[in-house]
This record gives structure tokens, sequence and C-alpha cells, in this order.
């Protein structure tokens, strides 16, 4: 049988494929900021139940195969993801305050799409 998570009263396998880009697809996701940008993200996702199983961190996106618990919404976790990596990133990298004139590191929206095996024995 398949290892599926479990809640108090809940068993479950909700995995997701997530991809986000930087505004303008500005190539600014290199060096120290990629490495600081999956530390982030791995401290979020352990924050919140959700379980990398996969990702990456290009020059100008992000892509992420993860597992969430049934209580956690798609859009909510993508807007802890985006929002607090911005946050942070701005915070401790002055140079990408110039590259991206503001507060906005990442644009507008995201990709998603369930990865998983329903079939008739289900």
């Amino acid at each position: 049988m398949k290892d599926y998570r479990h809640g108090a009263h809940t068993v479950f396998e909700i995995h997701l494929h997530l991809v986000w880009i930087t505004k303008y697809r500005r190539p600014a996701l290199t060096g120290e900021v990629a490495l600081r940008v999956r530390d982030l993200i791995r401290d979020i996702c352990g924050q919140h139940s959700v379980t990398i199983m996969k990702g990456h961190v290009s020059k100008d996106q992000v892509h992420l195969l993860v597992s969430i618990p049934p209580q956690v919404t798609i859009s909510r976790l993508v807007q802890w993801l985006k929002g607090k990596t911005a946050y942070k990133l701005l915070g401790e990298f002055p140079q990408l305050r110039k590259t991206f004139w503001g507060r906005h590191l990442w644009a507008r929206g995201y990709f998603c799409c369930s990865s998983g095996n329903v079939t008739d024995e289900v």
C-alpha cells in the first residue's frame, strides 16, 4: 500500500507541482540569493507541515513538487512562499531592491497542477 500521510482524522496524499517566476523574468536567483531562497522555502514548508518532494531554484523561477495537508489551501501556501521569501530577500540583499525597483520580487500569479495517480482501484 502507498505511504499516505495521516492526520488526526484523515488519511491523505495531495501532491502539487508549483511554479512561480521573478518579476520581469529577471535572472536574480543566483549564488547566495538562490541558496537563501531554498532555505526560506524549506523553513516555510516545515512550519506548515508541507513536505517538499522535489524542488529546483532556477535563475528566474522556482519549481516545487510538494505534498500538502488538507487544511492548507493552495493559494495560502503560495501566498506564504512568495510573500515571506520576497520580504526576507529584499531586506537581506539590497541589490535586489535596485533590480526590482521596490518591493515586488515575484511576478503576479503562479502555475499549479495536481500530481497524482487516481485509478479505479481507489
